[in-house]
């Protein structure tokens, strides 16, 4: 045992080295930096596109002075209701020029700016023209209509004056979409590290195919302690690309203002200060569980177009499996959880998000050590199909011991 230990350290150690002190590893560790600042880039010119289009959007009214007052001042009194982002495009007026439904029309069809809805005749009942997507611009005008009748009915005092208290939860309550967010963040979380990190394992034994190296590493150490100690090696590199992230989030979240602090100040999980020991252990296993699997698959591979042929389904395999853990997030309790739960690929996922939903601390015990099994059953089997596809070495298959055994029993009696 001992032996097997020092020589998969060994190869943990060699893999670790060769890849970290290499060029190309801080291209890798910055990558992030390179894909947020193209997000960046194209978000902030969606934005700004979406922002002057937004910004030319209005609703109109056609009416005559008086009514127009009563209007602004019913609008001024609506709008703080809605977020700046939801809220109705700016309400203009359309001075009625003959027939208020030919006034509306050509408000409509204004080139200067782009009315979404346009409305004209008496409060009491009003003809609304509104265009393709715009049901609420609609509704807003009804409204609109409805509260000036109320306003001019009843004065202008107001008739009710509220006073608004905000409520304190404390740090120890979780609320229920605390925890469902939790959970959101959890799996997305997971699977964001595993896609970026867990599939560099796929070239690395096709590498050491190329150049002969494998041969020289399987006549000196096992093949499951080479496995082991690629996947160790490579979780090595894992390990100080989320702790170099990790440090740099922490620190810019000190740095976020309070009023955005305190947007996520819900968001928290059941389970509570352990939630962050469970997270990293999920994210040990699902990382040494779909390592393992892309470890085998590219010990298959020989060349990189093979490689390249293999990153497909190796992508659909972990989407399928963020797709199961994220319905078993937003269903806690259902049979999909149970099955995503079970299921060895997608249950870190599922169970961290199981942390973040559920208090229980005695069932990811259980995940673990579940988990923990079947990363040795896959490390096993890959160093199995690697040694019996690859290498043509071994016993074999035990379907065919019979059969070789009556011909070497033939071929002794010759």
């Amino acid at each position: 045992m001992n032996k097997s230990v020092r020589q998969t350290l060994t190869v943990a150690r060699r893999d670790f080295i060769a890849t970290v002190f290499t060029p190309t590893f801080l291209i890798f560790l910055l990558a992030p930096l390179i894909m947020m600042s193209f997000g960046a880039v194209g978000g902030l010119g969606a934005a700004t596109m979406a922002g002057s289009s937004v910004g030319k959007m209005r609703i109109a009214v056609v009416a005559d002075a008086s009514t127009w007052a009563a209007l602004q001042a019913t609008d001024k009194q609506l709008r703080p209701m809605f977020r700046k982002s939801e809220a109705p495009p700016q309400l203009i007026l359309a001075s009625p020029a003959g027939d208020p439904a030919s006034s509306a029309n050509a408000t409509m069809r204004r080139s200067d700016v782009e009315v979404t809805a346009t409305m004209f005749g008496p409060l009491d009942r009003p003809t609304i023209l509104y265009a393709a997507n715009a049901g609420r611009s609609a509704s807003y005008l009804a409204a609109l209509a409805e509260s000036t009748i109320r306003v001019e009915r009843t004065g202008t005092a107001p008739l009710s004056t509220a006073t608004k208290v905000a409520f304190q939860a404390g740090a120890q309550r979780t609320t229920i979409s605390g925890s469902n967010q939790a959970a959101f963040f959890a799996v997305f979380g997971l699977f964001i590290l595993t896609l970026m990190l867990a599939g560099q394992a796929v070239g690395t034994m096709a590498e050491e195919r190329s150049n002969k190296v494998i041969e020289i590493l399987a006549a000196a150490v096992p093949l499951e302690s080479v496995f082991l100690g690629k996947l160790l090696g490579m979780f090595g590199v894992a390990i100080l690309f989320v702790a170099f992230w990790g440090t740099i989030a922490v620190n810019v979240g000190q740095l976020l203002p309070a009023g955005m602090a305190r947007a996520f100040a819900d968001v928290g999980p059941a389970v509570g200060p352990v939630f962050p020991l469970l997270f990293f252990a999920y994210f040990t296993m699902a990382y040494l569980l779909l390592g393992a699997v892309f470890l085998g698959i590219g010990a298959q591979a020989s060349t990189p177009r093979e490689i390249q042929m293999l990153s497909l389904p190796i992508t659909i395999f972990q989407v399928a499996m963020f797709g199961l853990s994220q319905a078993a997030a937003s269903q806690p309790d259902s049979t999909v959880a149970r099955i995503a739960e079970i299921l060895p690929f997608s249950s870190p996922f599922a169970m961290a998000a199981r942390a973040a939903n559920r208090p229980e601390i005695w069932p990811h015990l259980l995940a673990l050590g579940w988990q923990a099994l079947w990363v040795g059953l896959t490390v096993w089997l890959g160093a199995r199909l690697f040694r019996r596809g690859v290498l043509q070495s071994g016993s074999p298959a035990f379907w065919k011991r019979g059969r070789t055994a009556k011909v070497l029993g033939a071929g002794g009696s010759i």
